[in-house]
C-alpha cells in the first residue's frame, strides 16, 4: 500500500490535537496586562506541546515522503504514535492545572517517551517495509536523534520527581534538538 492516505489520515488526527491544545487555553481574568502573568505558565506549557506537535508532524511527513510504502504493521505503528500524541492536550492540561508539579510533569515526560519510542517502532517497520537499501533506511541511518531523545525523556522523568523545571529543561532540549527535520531525509 502507499503512504498517501496514511499521511492524510495521520495529518488530520495532528491537526484535531493542534486543535485541542488552542481550546485549553483561558483568557485571563482581568483587563491589565498583569492579568497576563498568570497565565505565562500556561501558555510556556502550550508552546512547548505545539512545538512537539509540530516536530512530530514535520518528521512525519518527512519520513513518509520518503516511504514508498506500508504494511499493516506499519499503519498500526503509525495509529500507535498517533495514540500517544493524542495524550499530549491531556498531560499539557495537567501540568496547566498543578503548576508544573512533579506527577504531571512526570506523566508528560512519559508521553514523550512513548511518542519516541512509537516513533522509533514507526521508522522500523516503514524500514523494513521498503528494504535495508531503501532512501528511507540511509536516511535514518543509526537514528542517534531518535535514541538519544528516548534517553533525554527518561532522565527528564526521573528529574521530574526531583525538581520539575529540570524536566522540563530536558524536555526543552530534546525539542531544541528535533526542530530542524533530519538533513539526511531532506536531501
Amino acid at each position: 500500500m502507499g503512504t498517501g492516505r496514511l499521511e492524510a489520515f495521520s495529518d488530520g488526527v495532528i491537526a484535531i490535537i493542534i486543535t485541542i491544545l488552542v481550546l485549553e487555553l483561558k483568557a485571563p481574568h482581568g483587563a491589565g496586562f498583569d492579568a497576563l502573568l498568570t497565565t505565562i505558565p500556561v501558555f510556556l506549557s502550550y508552546v512547548l506541546s505545539f512545538v512537539y506537535v509540530g516536530i512530530y508532524w514535520n518528521n512525519h511527513h518527512h519520513m513518509l515522503h520518503e516511504a514508498e510504502r506500508v504494511s499493516g504493521a506499519g499503519l498500526w505503528a503509525n495509529l500507535h504514535l498517533l495514540f500517544w500524541l493524542s495524550l499530549i492536550p491531556f498531560v499539557t492540561a495537567w501540568m496547566d492545572e498543578n503548576l508544573w508539579m512533579p506527577a504531571p510533569v512526570a506523566l508528560y515526560g512519559m508521553v514523550l517517551l512513548m511518542a519516541g519510542i512509537a516513533y522509533f517502532i514507526l521508522a522500523r517497520i516503514l524500514i523494513r517495509d521498503n528494504g535495508p537499501d531503501s532512501k528511507l533506511a540511509r536516511a535514518f541511518g543509526k537514528d542517534f536523534k531518535g535514541r538519544i531523545s528516548i534517553v533525554l525523556y527518561a532522565a527528564g522523568i526521573a528529574l521530574s520527581l526531583w525538581h520539575s523545571w529540570l524536566a522540563v529543561t530536558i524536555y526543552i532540549l530534546a525539542a531544541i534538538m528535533w526542530i530542524i527535520p533530519d538533513r539526511r531525509i531532506e536531501k
